[in-house]
C-alpha cells in the first residue's frame, strides 16, 4: 500500500455537475459504473494518500464552485471537469475562472484545452509543423456536403467536439460519397454537432501518456488491440468497443505495453514531446497515433487531462513505469503546485 502523502492538502475535487460521487460505489450499475469510476478512483486515491478531500459539481453556474472554493480554502482543485455536454469545448473557461482567481488545480491550462479540445485545430497546428495526421474536412450543420478531392476513401466520419467514442461505430468508416453524405447527416442529426472526415490510417493505435509542464516525462507506449475481430473488419475505437463489456469480450479487446523497436520507441518518446509543446499543454495528457505499415506515426487526437480511472491506460502505462496509482495522483498535485501561467 502506498504511504500517505508527506504533506497534507486540502483539495476540492471539481467533476461535472452530475458525476460528483455522493453515493456508494455498490450502487452503480452497468455504464454509470463505468462512466463514474474515474471520481471514484480519484477520490479513494487521496483519501488513501492522507490528504482531506472535498467533491463539488461545476455546471453552468459556477457560483457553485466560488462557494466552495470560499468555504474550504483548498490548497488545489483537482480538476476532473469536461464542461457542459450542450456547449463542446467548455472546459477551458472553467479552468480559466480558476486562474483569475489564482487558485491552482491540476491538469492542462485553458489555451492547451482549448487548441487539443478543437481536433481540427489540432491538425492545422501540427501540420504547419509538418508532423504526420490524417488529412481532414469539416462539415458544419446546415451547410453543403463537399469534401476536398485531395481526400481519398475510405474516410472516417466522426463529430467534432464528441470524446469517448460517442457516435462512433463501424458505419463511420465510409467507402464511397453516398455513404459519406448519409453518416455526415447522422452526425448533424444524431450526435448534433459538426462533422469532420478523416483519412483513415490502417495501422496499430498507440497510446502514449506525458506529464509535465517544461521537465516532460513520457510514460511507455500502450498498444489497443482487438484479436477477434473478423478477417477485413477494420480495427476502430466504437462507442461500444469502449463501453460495452460483451462486445469487448467477444472481439477480444486488449490493451497493454506497445512491442516497439527501441529505435522506433526513442522517436515516439521525441514525437509525443515536441507535440505536447507545440499544443502548449500542461499537467497530462494522451496523445493517440496510428503506427501504419511503413513504420510511420500519424497523430489521431492529443487528448488533455484524459481518463485516469485505475484500469485505464494512463494509469496503467504509469503502474508499467513503476508509478503506483496513488503516486501518479501525488504526482498530478505536484505539477499543479508547480504550474505557473504565462503570459
Amino acid at each position: 500500500m502506498t504511504a500517505p502523502a508527506t504533506n497534507k492538502l486540502r483539495v476540492l475535487i471539481l467533476t461535472d455537475e452530475g458525476l460528483v460521487p455522493d453515493r456508494p460505489r455498490t450502487k452503480l450499475k452497468g455504464r454509470q459504473a463505468e462512466v463514474r469510476k474515474t471520481e471514484y478512483d480519484v477520490l479513494g486515491g487521496l483519501q488513501r494518500l492522507g490528504h482531506d478531500v472535498y467533491c463539488v459539481g461545476a455546471g453552468s453556474d459556477l457560483g457553485v464552485v466560488s462557494r466552495a472554493i470560499a468555504r474550504r480554502k483548498p490548497k488545489i482543485v483537482f480538476n476532473l471537469a469536461e464542461g457542459r455536454p450542450e456547449l463542446p469545448f467548455s472546459d477551458h473557461h472553467v479552468v480559466g475562472y480558476l486562474e483569475l482567481r489564482n487558485q491552482k488545480y491540476t491538469g492542462c491550462n485553458p489555451r492547451g484545452l482549448m487548441v487539443a479540445r478543437d481536433k481540427a485545430l489540432t491538425k492545422m497546428v501540427l501540420a504547419y509543423h509538418r508532423i504526420r495526421t490524417p488529412r481532414f474536412a469539416v462539415v458544419a450543420q446546415r451547410r453543403k456536403v463537399s469534401i476536398p478531392r485531395r481526400l481519398r476513401f475510405p474516410l472516417f466520419v466522426k463529430s467534432l467536439s464528441a470524446e469517448g467514442s460517442e457516435a462512433i461505430s463501424q458505419a463511420s468508416l465510409v467507402p464511397d460519397p453516398d455513404k459519406l453524405a448519409e453518416r455526415i447527416t447522422f452526425v448533424h442529426e444524431k450526435a448534433d454537432a459538426t462533422a469532420w472526415g478523416t483519412i483513415f490510417i490502417e495501422g496499430r493505435e498507440i497510446y502514449v501518456g506525458v506529464l509535465g509542464n517544461e521537465l516532460l516525462t513520457v510514460l511507455p507506449a500502450w498498444e489497443l488491440t482487438m484479436r477477434k475481430l473478423t478477417d477485413g473488419t477494420p480495427m476502430i475505437a466504437t462507442d461500444r468497443a469502449k463501453w460495452n463489456p460483451r462486445y469487448q469480450k467477444r472481439i477480444g479487446l486488449k490493451s497493454g505495453p506497445a512491442a516497439l523497436p527501441p529505435r522506433t520507441a526513442t522517436e515516439l518518446e521525441r514525437l509525443s514531446k515536441r507535440i505536447y509543446r507545440l499544443l502548449g499543454l500542461s499537467g497530462y495528457a494522451r496523445l493517440d497515433y496510428r503506427l501504419d505499415g511503413s513504420g510511420r506515426f500519424h497523430l489521431l487526437e492529443a487528448n488533455p487531462n484524459p481518463q485516469i480511472a485505475r484500469d485505464e491506460d494512463f494509469a496503467e502505462a504509469a503502474k508499467h513505469s513503476g508509478l503506483a496509482y496513488e503516486e501518479l495522483l501525488q504526482k498530478l498535485l505536484t505539477l499543479g503546485l508547480g504550474y505557473r501561467p504565462r503570459a
